[in-house]
Formats: C-alpha cells, sequence, structure tokens
C-alpha cells in the first residue's frame, strides 16, 4: 500500500509522541578566534609574487596555466586576477584552468561552470579559461602508479598552482589538502584523481599525494604555488608565495598555522548538531568532516572529539549546482534539499573519490521541525528539551552560532564566548521551517538564578 511522505512523518510522529515535545529554547553566542586578515589582497599578491624574481625564471611570451579548484575560497577571484596581472607585467600570457578533478560532472563545460559561480571568467580576471579533461602521463610513482596532469596545463611552459591550505576531510597528516593535493587530485582531473583515490586504499592519503605531486614538482613544469590561509570566519589571513622547490616543505608550515586559525564547533559533546547549509563550496563533502567528527571514510579512524550523536543539516547551496556530496554524514534532512540533489553530478563525485558511502540519503521530513523533534526523540533517555543542541550556518561560518539552554551554563563562564541574544524558542516561520540567522523571534528572559536550570534524563 502506497503512503505519502506526509502520512508517513505524521503517522511516525504519532508513534514516537511527540505532538506536544518541548524543544530547548536557544541563544546566540559569538565565538572569540584569533583572526588575522590581509587588508590588501593586490597588493599582498603582488609584493609576494615580486620576491619570487620570476623574470629569472619566466621567458618573455611563456604560456602560464593558473590552476583554479572547485572550492568556496575567500576572494579567490581577487588573487586570481592579481596573478594575472602579475604575469602578464613580467611578459608572459597566463591563462586559467580548472584543476578539479571529478568536480563539474567531470566535463570540461561544467567545470568551467563551476568556476564561473566563483567569480572566475575571462571577463572578470583578464585572461582566458581553457578546460580540458584529456590527460597525459608525465612519469611515475616511486610505488608504480602513473601519474597524469591535464593536458591543458601539460600544453602551458609553466603551471602556477594555487589553492587554500586547510585540513583534509578524509585523513589527518603533515600534507593534507592544500597545493600538494591540488597538484595531485586536481591536476590529474578525473582520471587522475580516480586511480589516486584507488591508491589510497593501499598506499594510504599522505603518501599517494606526496608522491604523486613529487613527480609533478620534478618535471619543471610548475613555477610556483601561491597558498591561501583562512581564519575562522572564513576570510583571508595569510597568503604565501613560494617557489615550486620549497613548496612541499612550506606546505608543511603552513598546514600548521591554518590548523590553528580553523574553526570550530564551542562544544564537543552535542546530541543534536543543526547545519543551515552544505555544500561543495564549503567542503569536498559539504561539511567539514573535523568540525563534525564524522569521517566516514574506509580504513580512516573516526576522530574521538567532537562526538556528536545526531546531525540535521537542512539544505543544499546554490553553488554546489546539485552535487549533494557528503549527505551522508548527516542522520536527518529535509525535502527540499533531497529534491535539489543531481544523482549524476554526485554519484560521480563520490565513485571517483571511492566514498558512496557519503552520499547515502539520510531520513528526511517536508520540514525543519518534524526533523528536529524526530531527531532529539533518537538521542535517549534525554527529553528534548534538556538536549545539547548547537545550530550553525555551515561548517565555514562559525563565528557566531545558536546554542540550547542546557549548554548556558558552560557558556557563561568561558572567556572564548560571548552570549550576544536572549534565550528564546526555537523560530519557526508558518510552514514550519527554522528562521534564518538574525530573524527577529520572540524573546525569553534568563531564569533569575545566575545559571539557568539543569535537568537530566532519568
Amino acid at each position: 500500500m502506497f503512503v505519502s511522505l506526509t502520512n508517513l512523518s505524521a503517522a511516525l510522529t504519532a508513534q514516537a509522541g511527540i505532538f506536544n515535545l518541548r524543544l530547548p529554547k536557544m541563544v546566540r553566542v559569538r565565538q572569540k578566534f584569533d583572526a588575522p586578515v590581509v587588508e590588501d589582497i593586490p597588493e599582498t599578491v603582488k609584493l609576494g609574487l615580486a620576491k619570487l624574481h620570476l623574470p629569472e625564471s619566466i621567458n618573455m611570451g611563456d604560456t602560464v596555466a593558473i590552476a583554479a579548484g572547485s572550492r568556496g575560497i575567500a576572494n579567490i577571484d581577487i588573487v586570481v586576477k592579481a596573478i594575472v596581472s602579475y604575469l602578464k607585467e613580467v611578459g608572459a600570457k597566463p591563462y586559467i584552468i580548472p584543476a578539479m578533478g571529478s568536480h563539474g560532472g567531470a566535463t570540461a563545460e561544467g567545470q568551467i561552470d563551476v568556476l564561473k559561480h566563483y567569480g572566475i571568467t575571462e571577463e572578470t580576471v583578464n585572461a582566458p579559461v581553457v578546460a580540458k579533461m584529456e590527460v597525459v602521463q608525465i612519469g611515475e610513482t616511486e610505488d608504480g602508479l602513473p601519474v597524469l596532469i591535464g593536458k591543458d596545463a601539460d600544453e602551458a611552459d609553466h603551471i602556477v598552482v594555487l589553492n587554500r591550505i586547510k585540513s583534509h576531510t578524509d585523513f589527518s597528516g603533515s600534507i593534507e589538502s592544500g597545493l600538494m593535493k591540488m597538484l595531485a587530485i586536481g591536476l590529474g582531473k578525473q582520471k587522475g584523481a580516480n586511480m589516486y583515490h584507488r591508491a589510497f586504499f593501499r598506499y594510504g592519503f599522505e603518501r599517494v599525494i606526496r608522491t604523486v605531486s613529487q613527480v609533478v614538482l620534478s618535471s619543471g613544469k610548475v613555477a610556483f604555488g601561491v597558498g591561501l590561509i583562512e581564519n575562522a570566519s572564513g576570510q583571508t589571513a595569510r597568503i604565501a608565495t613560494v617557489y615550486a622547490d620549497e613548496l612541499e616543505m612550506m606546505e608543511q608550515k603552513l598546514l600548521v598555522e591554518a590548523k590553528k586559525l580553523s574553526g570550530r564547533l564551542p562544544f564537543d559533546e552535542l546530541d543534536l548538531l543543526i547545519v543551515d547549509k552544505m555544500g561543495k563550496n564549503i567542503s569536498g563533502t559539504g561539511m567539514d568532516t573535523k568540525v563534525i567528527g564524522r569521517l566516514m571514510q574506509n580504513f580512516e579512524p573516526e576522530p574521538e572529539k567532537p562526538a556528536i550523536l545526531r546531525i540535521f543539516v537542512r539544505d543544499l547551496t546554490e553553488e554546489s549546482n546539485g552535487n549533494a556530496c557528503g549527505i551522508g554524514l548527516a542522520d536527518f534532512t529535509t525535502t527540499r534539499l533531497v529534491e535539489k540533489i543531481d544523482r549524476c553530478a554526485t554519484y560521480m563525485n563520490s565513485i571517483t573519490a571511492l566514498g558512496p558511502q557519503k552520499v547515502r540519503t539520510p531520513i528526511y521530513y517536508d520540514t525543519d521541525k518534524e526533523a528536529i523533534e524526530n531527531a532529539l526523540e533518537t538521542v535517549g533517555l534525554t527529553k528534548a528539551k534538556d538536549c545539547r543542541v548547537v545550530r550553525i550556518e555551515s561548517t565555514l561560518h562559525l563565528g557566531e552560532v545558536e546554542i540550547s539552554e542546557s549548554l548556558l551554563p558552560a557558556a557563561q563562564i568561558r572567556s572564548d564566548l560571548e552570549i550576544v541574544g536572549e534565550l528564546r524558542e526555537m523560530g519557526f516561520d508558518e510552514d514550519g521551517n527554522l528562521k534564518p540567522f538574525g530573524a527577529k523571534v520572540r524573546f525569553l528572559p534568563f531564569p533569575k538564578s545566575k545559571f539557568p536550570p539543569f535537568h537530566f534524563a532519568l
């Protein structure tokens, strides 16, 4: 017998006995992170490139392929434009290539469209955008893996690699997500990315990335790298320009710096994390796995902290173009997110990365209220109103978050947290969905005592 999703939701709700479920009240808090910011990005890029003495290695008329990826990196279009401008000043002929493995549906047109979403077009950066999915082999690693790069990169006299340096979503090491990964996974296009992900199962992530990128660097085609570090607010905190022969060593140092500046949740143990949006412009897995404490990666151990019992993801970013890789990391989601999923792009990405488990569809409901109520029914003996809940805009935006009333005692005595709102009921609109961050809702006064009551279920 066919049962509609609406009827099923009502039946499950009735069975769980949550018609009058009292949800926890929430309050907004601001996290105090160390947050340096690069004030003048074009000038900083120019000064950094000037220190590399490029006219000594790049001749007049040389073509230079600037590799740009598929992440939502702060000011990426401004950085690319500044690199283009400087290369033209020294007489080179720069052009942009997508270095994003299988993203964009593993098509040249799709990858050009991804760059366009990040403001990178011929008109905006004053250089042609050239995309080819064909690859050429330029060597092999000590483990016998063929090293592949795109023809769009191989046809240039020089390659410039540009990327944000940060923690990787699938593993931890001294080299994670950054310039080295771009040289291997990004430049390798779909064919190279798929092969290297297969090799991860045998040799491990860091070894494959290092050995492949070392071959690319030894080819002599890489002119220099530009590494970007972001602060916890997603702003550009540092721009590092580095010679090709120093790239591997420098990236290790930059990763340490990046991890110190990265955002994190205010609490390590939660019953429910509510994520407003996930997406490819936020993280390769839609949500930063190091923030949510879930890798779901074969042959890699799960982090001990943070320990989050349930995760509810509300929506998918427009910039993802339907690529919902990482949705499987959530326990609950919404019908609106599921209906935005482009299965072709999502499945292509997950199969290339050998991570089909990360695109499994969670339980989904028509409204946020239903999803939250049912999620809180699955946390054990703790009453819903006493659950430890945090709501974030995304794993990339952690400066201000909402926490539940049971977390207030701890928040009020911490110097790195500032309470900037008032205790309030969860604000739902007439359709049963959470109101946007900052929306005006009915506020509730704090309890008269210093700390609000802290309840434990028996």
